[in-house]
This record gives C-alpha cells, structure tokens and sequence, in this order.
C-alpha cells in the first residue's frame, strides 16, 4: 500500500464505511427473484398515474402515503418502473441513516462505538427486510437518523436557528410519509430531560415541534377519515409484545453498559428513548385502535443499533487485557454475526419471503389465457396484479369491472352489483380466477366475492388450478 494511498483512507470519513455497507447489504439480491409483493404492487401502479390522478385517488384513499407515491412517480417518470426504481430509494435512505447513526455513536461514545453502531443496523433482521421494500419506511428510519443527528448537535452547543429549523422540517418530511414517525418527538423530548438541557434547548425544541405537528396535522385529521384502510390489523395481544419486549431488554442491557447517569447527554440517553419510546408508544395507540406493525416504528431500529454499537464497544474494552484477542474482536464479532444471521438474510432476499408475488401470478395468467376468456379477481384487491403487468393480461375481459382504478380514484377500481356480476360470468365459456392461495386466503365474505364464487361453482369445471407464490390461478371451462 502507497503512501499515498494511506494518507487517503484516513482522511475518508469514518461513517463511509457503515454507509458502504449497508448498501451492500440493500443492493445484494434487490430484485428479490424478480418478485413483487402486493403492499409493493400498490406503490408500483399508483406511482405509474398522472400527478393529478394521484391527488384524486388520495381524496378516497392512501392519503397517509401521500407524499412517497408522489415522490415515486416522479422516480418512475425519470428511470422507468421497475424492481431497481421502486427498492432502490429506501437501500439509500437506510445507508443514510447508517451514517446518521455512526456518527451519532462516534460523538457521545467514540469512533468504536460509532462504527459498531453503524455496522450492526444493516445486520438488524427488521432493517434487512425494509431495507429492500418499495415503500416509506426505510424513508423514515434515514429522516429519523437526520433529525436525531441534529438534535444531538443542537444540545452540545451549536443551537443556531438554521439547526433548528432543519430539524423541525425533518421532522415534518417524516410525518409526511408516515405521520406515527412522531413518536419520535416524545423519544426526543426524554432525552432532553434525561440530559438536563435546560431552557436554551426546551424552548426552541418545542417551537420546531409544534411548527412540525401543526404542518402534519391536515394529513393526521384527513387521514383519520379513511381509518378503515387499517380494519384489517388485528388487536393487540399479549404474543405481539414479546418482540419489544426483547428488544427493550437488549437495549436495556447496552443502557446500563454505558453507564448512564442524568444531567448530561450521553448515548444512552439518546439510544433508550429512541428504541422505548416508540414501541411503548404504538402498544398504547394500538389499546385505542389497532395498530401494532413494527414497520410502523421501523425507526427506533437506530436506537437498538446505538445501544448494541456501545456494548460492542465495552466488550473491546475489556478485551484489551488480552491483547491478541483484542486485536481480532471486531473481525470476529463481524464474521460470527453474518454468519449467523446468513440463512435469515438469504429468506429475506426470497421471493417467498413475502405474502405473495403479483409478478410471478401474471406470468402464469399469460401462460393459461386464451382468446376470449373473461377474467375475475376475488377479492377485487387482487386486481394488482393487472395493474403491475397490464400487458400479461392483455386480451381478457375484466368483466366484474365498472370504473377502472383511475377513473374512480381507488387501488382496486369498482365493481358491479353482485346480480350484474352473476349475470355477466354466465354469459362467459372460460374464466381466468385469479385469488389468494389457501394457505393465506380469507374467508369470502363480500356480496360481490360470493356471486362470483356461486356462479362458478354452480355452472363451470375447473380445468387448471396452479398455485403460484401465495396466489392461486384457476381456469374454469362452462359445463354443457
């Protein structure tokens, strides 16, 4: 190695490392098998829709994911839909926040710390998974890396205005793309108080986090209107709190490693709350109504990562009495724990790592249609699948369909009365059904779902039902 070349890498930042990294981490296997899930499918085929197409559709629904889906179309006007377009947004936003997290490690414990910190997120089960998902969440986690990392900033001493005024608007990006990313707010407002800031700090604190919440709360109090978007998510029961709670004793662990003490800010005071706060938050909002999705807090993965940087770091410390094994800590701590976690990384790098695969599901339609046939969708949200590949199911007629999802402003367009939909499948020879698998299918329960399903079973035979990736294709050919 040259001089030069020496000189060169250590004048690179540190938190380049972490940040390389986890984009490694995110482009390694990104197509996922070249498969799309139905939460990814949604952003795909609102992303595809005029600006003003989107804006009418968020008047009915989604209006919580607003702002991502305008974001993603203006990605897909410049480079084209896609697996690479739709994921490759949040493998960025997770190594910013990598970044973010490093540095935040390096300046309240060390550079050791910091790295350990930074390098551990991407490894982090939970971030591997969003790490490639074509939604907001790995977007939020990156604004609430920024936002902590100006916090932090801000409280040792560089209280200047313009400081504040980014964190304040951080915090606002966050919200708009999920506004429960303001239960960070609370996680930011322990720390505060843990550290004993005081006025200089309280003060313009609250004004940059009311400006935020004022900002977001249209979105909050319009969102609430389609709070049936949400129906679906099942009580909280005492089996979901096993997750945090692990999470919340590994974290409690590495608190106590870095030897906490209130009136000054430390990494502990940072790290706990930004883990705690946000889970214990959602459990409390999911007593009111349901809630509880950990992709929701996705964010508070950058306080478990702070916490386990800083036990890693303690652990170096000690070894340093035995100074060979000292030397090699870090190398094997690395090695052990991707090798490790390798089988769970290589699952969630599957197309069967998710519910289901609505690309795979087109193939298959392409390869069963004939000229002619008629397809139906039960329920109606399977439709995603055209929508993703319209040209797979080019040539069959969608005949339950009255207004397609652009001309009624919904992610599954509307359709007819369940006596038009009978009539019209009777009138049919073949029909393509595209529905869920068995294996995670709901029972039908929708008027239109079961004219659908009466009609077929009463007067067709089914000549090929394939399973595909969580979704099921069935043929039907008319009796007589």
């Amino acid at each position: 190695m040259t001089r030069r070349t020496t000189i060169l890498l250590r004048t690179l930042p540190f938190w380049l490392i972490p940040l390389l990294w986890t984009l490694a981490l995110g482009l390694w296997g990104l197509s996922r098998q070249h498969s799309v899930w139905r939460d990814e499918a949604a952003t795909w085929q609102v992303a595809r829709r005029s600006a003003a197409d989107i804006w009418d559709m968020l008047g009915q629904v989604d209006a919580v994911h607003g702002l991502y889906y305008l974001l993603m179309h203006g990605l897909f006007e410049c480079f084209g839909p896609g697996t690479t377009t739709l994921r490759l947004p949040s493998v960025l936003a997770m190594a910013v926040a990598s970044a973010c997290v490093t540095v935040i490690g390096q300046r309240l414990a060390g550079v050791r710390a910091g790295l350990g910190a930074g390098m551990v997120l991407g490894l982090l089960p939970a971030v591997q998974f969003y790490l490639q998902e074509g939604r907001p969440y790995a977007m939020v986690a990156a604004g609430a890396g920024i936002s902590t990392l100006l916090l932090v900033t801000l409280v040792r001493g560089h209280g200047r205005a313009a400081l504040w005024t980014a964190y304040g608007g951080t915090i606002l990006m966050c919200a708009l793309l999920n506004w429960l990313s303001l239960l960070i707010l609370p996680a930011h407002l322990v720390t505060l108080l843990w550290a004993r800031t005081g006025r200089r700090t309280y003060v313009p604190w609250a004004l940059a986090a009311t400006a935020a919440v004022a900002g977001a709360l249209p979105l909050i109090l319009f969102s609430r209107t389609q709070a049936s978007q949400v129906s679906w998510i099942p009580p909280l029961t005492w089996h979901m709190m096993i997750g945090p709670a692990v999470l919340l004793a590994i974290g409690a662990v590495g608190a106590l490693l870095d030897r906490p003490r209130s009136g000054r800010l430390s990494l502990a005071s940072v790290a706990l709350p930004l883990l705690a706060v946000p889970q214990v938050g959602l459990i409390g909002l999911s007593l009111v109504q349901p809630l509880f999705l950990d992709r929701y807090v996705l964010f508070s993965m950058l306080g478990l990562a702070l916490l386990i940087g800083t036990a890693l770091d303690v652990a170096a410390r000690q070894a340093r009495r035995f100074p060979r094994a000292s030397r090699g800590l870090v190398l094997v701590v690395t090695v052990v724990a991707v090798a490790a976690l390798l089988p769970q990384a290589l699952a969630k790098r599957s197309a069967a790592s998710r519910v289901d695969d609505v690309l795979s599901v087109a193939a298959e339609v392409r390869k069963l249609k004939k000229e002619g046939d008629a397809v139906l969708f039960i329920p109606a949200a399977r439709r995603d699948t055209a929508l993703v590949s319209p040209d797979d199911f080019a040539g069959l007629r969608d005949i339950a369909l009255v207004a397609d999802p652009v001309t009624s402003g919904t992610l599954k367009g509307e359709e007819a009365t369940p006596g038009w939909i009978r009539t019209a499948v009777l009138a049919q020879q073949r029909v393509v059904l595209v529905s869920d698998a068995p294996g995670v299918a709901r029972p039908v329960s929708a008027g239109r779902d079961k004219a659908k399903t009466a009609a077929l079973r009463e007067h067709f035979t089914i000549v090929v039902d394939d399973r595909v990736r969580g979704r099921r294709v069935t043929v039907y050919e008319r009796r007589g």
